[in-house]
């Protein structure tokens, strides 16, 4: 039964992922849509209406909901730390969905501001305050709240569930690594005039190829001897032949 519910909670990260980007896109939708319509007194502005919609009401939506699908998004392969991060982050970022919206939602008026004074000239509260005559609300508002109470419970649950999750695998990094460094080895060296100055100055021909200088490895090399060295076995094998 315990080894279930491990099963479980092991395989409710995707779950957890896919409603959490699904409540970001909640809490977007509802910032693109209109929450009140404003009704202003006859003769203080050139229309007699004017409709506030999320991005007037609440701007600070649309950076709380990118933030949630980024947070998401980087749930899907953070470690065990991170999670815990991630996951009061999202706690935050929820609350701070819900505080927004019920702080618009509470006073429609000072919310629908900047809409309000666009058309009616003014920029004070009080003055915008005298020329509204009512405000109708529409859902919007609610299913923003809804939307970052979700994102709240969502990041109770990045907590609470986290601890099973598994962490991010090895196995492909270090099959990546092995790859990378087999074909560093295999790559031909590339040879330029400083590595055949080098080669000369260690008494090596850098015209004769690796493969072609010796046979096993650890035998001296005597194929293509130059220099120095080779003068001296010429002398050497002279003297022999010489000698009585």
């Amino acid at each position: 039964m315990s080894r279930t519910r491990s099963l479980t909670r092991a395989r409710s990260r995707p779950l957890v992922v896919v409603g959490g980007l699904a409540v970001a896109g909640i809490v977007m939708l509802s910032w693109t849509q209109t929450w009140f319509t404003v009704r202003l007194h006859t003769g203080t502005a050139v229309v007699s209406q004017v409709v506030a919609d999320g991005a007037a009401a609440v701007p600070q939506y649309t950076a709380l909901a990118i933030a949630s699908l980024a947070l998401f998004l980087a749930l899907t392969i953070a470690g065990r730390v991170l999670r815990v991060v991630l996951g009061v982050v999202e706690v935050l970022l929820g609350a701070g969905v819900v505080l927004t919206g019920a702080s618009a939602l509470t006073d429609p008026v000072a919310a629908s501001k900047g809409a309000v004074g666009g058309v009616a000239g003014v920029s004070d509260i009080d003055a915008v305050r005298r020329v509204v005559a009512s405000v109708d609300v529409t859902v919007w508002p609610a299913v923003g709240i809804v939307g970052g109470v979700l994102a709240v419970l969502l990041g109770v649950a990045v907590l609470v569930l986290q601890r099973s999750w598994p962490g991010p695998t090895r196995k492909y990094g270090a099959q990546t690594t092995g790859a990378a460094a087999a074909a560093r080895a295999a790559a031909p060296a590339q040879r330029d005039a400083i590595t055949d100055w080098d080669d000369l100055s260690a008494g090596d021909d850098p015209t004769v190829l690796d493969g072609a200088q010796g046979g096993a490895v650890g035998e001296p090399t005597t194929t293509g001897a130059v220099g120095s060295q080779g003068r001296r076995s010429d002398d050497d094998a002279g003297t022999e032949r010489g000698a009585p």
